[in-house]
């Protein structure tokens, strides 16, 4: 059935007016004022923001790491996501060495199949570069649709790939068409310093933080970039804590380095101190790259304002802290890496970035929904409300207050690092191709609904975004 919004002011990350929103067939038909269509349902949005649907770029699913498995799998996790506003998630695709590519993604695709409840795609993990990986590069990127491609410099002996090993990936990227995202930080220099700190007996978890500390973020930040410009690749440098990796990244794109940088918002909200509570309820804190000192916080917020830094992903990887967190009870070192955020994503970065001013209404769709998709092979079909679009739509209540809690959160994890936080917004209702996921606020998808989305190359995603902004100018298109 045709649906049509009535009444709502349309948000997109260049545009803000009143209009009536119709979806036939998944799809936006037509946007306008005063729209009519016999035997279409009518959603009043008066009152109300309609954003595009979020996408969040950076999520784990179903995950194993560390002798256990995420707590979310593809049902629970894009259930949680669609709560909180996003339609569309990319989950990393882990891969080993030996193991043919193919059969890696087979294995997510097997995860994700009849359960996802909203549609996602995959990156695709390279851990070594050989004649097996080259010969099957081409078809992951080009028949697969899976065109990022993520590089691990730290996690030693587990994930960790060599400056080769990266160095080769960007060149086959920019013959590709892909996106290298790097996770950056030194995981050399984090293998000693863990070690050392165990040695002196120091095993509680604001050890995680103090055995990598910001500079090494920094130094991996820098030589990623080096490497890039190197290449004459491309790069997205996903979960930025710090002001030194921010300024690597800023005096590279002022250079004319082809480098993008992601932050998440547990780095926006939250400081190196929490992993100090006291009853190991530090865990519930631990990420990789860690918290950090508070004074970063606001030089994030600076980034993404200035652009320095263009989105916001969850790094969703949550881990139970009663089962699995405490795998690290008397060893830092072994605590499960992540934290549960798939949910708090789209309206923390609302209430604590638009609310607060620090963010304009048009940059957050930017960063929370727009960028990724023109980064990651997804504009214009998914990121903006444009006529011929996925009708993928967030409703959204800019005025209610609501307090962050795991008695009331949809992710399948026992508590919310976020607890307590009281903010301003809410999702109402949230459509998947034109189809209810949540209606006033309730689950009413269906898992197994969400579709594997093929997406275009990096550089066949810039081209035509390109192509796109000239046809504004020449006034030949709006609403993007």
């Amino acid at each position: 059935m045709a649906k049509l919004i009535k009444n709502g002011t349309v948000v997109t990350a260049v545009d803000q007016y009143q209009a009536d929103v119709l979806i036939e067939n998944g799809i936006i038909t037509q946007i306008g004022l005063n729209l009519a269509k016999e035997g279409a349902e009518m959603i009043d949005a008066e009152g109300h923001y309609v954003f595009p649907g979020g996408i969040d770029p950076h999520t784990h699913l179903d995950m194993p790491f560390g002798g256990t498995v995420t707590a979310d799998d593809f049902e629970t996790g894009t259930r949680a996501a669609a709560f909180g506003g996003t339609t569309t998630v990319i989950d990393f695709c882990l891969t080993n060495k030996g193991i043919p590519l193919s059969q890696s993604v087979q294995t997510w695709h097997k995860k994700a199949a009849g359960k996802a409840a909203i549609d996602y795609g995959f990156h695709l993990m390279i851990a070594e570069i050989n004649d097996e990986v080259l010969a099957e590069l081409p078809r992951m990127i080009h028949d697969e649709g899976i065109t990022s491609l993520k590089v691990f410099m730290a996690y030693k002996n587990v994930f960790q790939a060599d400056d080769g090993t990266l160095y080769r990936t960007l060149l086959e990227a920019k013959r590709h068409g892909a996106l290298v995202m790097v996770h950056a930080e030194n995981g050399d220099v984090i293998e000693y310093l863990i070690k050392e700190a165990l040695e002196a007996g120091n095993t509680e978890p604001i050890y995680h933080a103090l055995t990598r500390p910001s500079l090494i973020e920094g130094e991996a930040t820098g030589r990623a970039a080096k490497l890039t410009a190197l290449a004459g690749s491309q790069l997205y440098v996903v979960h930025v804590t710090c002001e030194e990796a921010v300024k690597q990244i800023t005096d590279a794109r002022n250079q004319g380095v082809d480098i993008w940088g992601e932050t998440c918002p547990q780095y926006l909200m939250l400081d190196e101190s929490y992993l100090e509570k006291p009853n190991f309820e530090g865990a519930k804190y631990v990420w990789s790259p860690p918290l950090r000192p508070q004074f970063h916080q606001e030089v994030l917020w600076t980034a993404l304002k200035n652009g320095q830094l263009q989105t916001l992903g969850s790094d969703h990887c949550s881990f139970n802290f009663k089962g699995q967190k405490d795998l690290g009870l008397g060893d830092f070192s072994k605590i499960p890496n992540g934290g549960p955020c798939i949910e708090d994503r789209f309206s923390i970065l609302y209430s604590e970035g638009v609310v607060k001013g620090r963010i304009t209404l048009n940059q957050f769709v930017d960063i929370v929904s727009t960028r990724v998709a023109k980064l990651f092979g997804l504009f214009p079909k998914k990121g903006t409300i444009a006529v011929g679009c996925d009708a993928d739509i967030v409703i959204f209540d800019p005025n209610v207050t609501r307090v962050l809690s795991s008695e009331t959160h949809h992710m399948n994890v026992d508590y919310n690092p976020f607890e307590g936080l009281e903010i301003t917004g809410e999702p109402v209702t949230v459509l998947s191709r034109g189809e209810y996921v949540i209606q006033d606020k309730q689950f009413v998808g269906t898992p197994g609904a969400g579709q594997f989305v093929k997406r275009k190359t990096y550089n066949s995603a810039s081209l035509e975004v390109k192509l796109m902004k000239q046809a504004v100018i020449n006034g030949g298109a709006t609403h993007v």
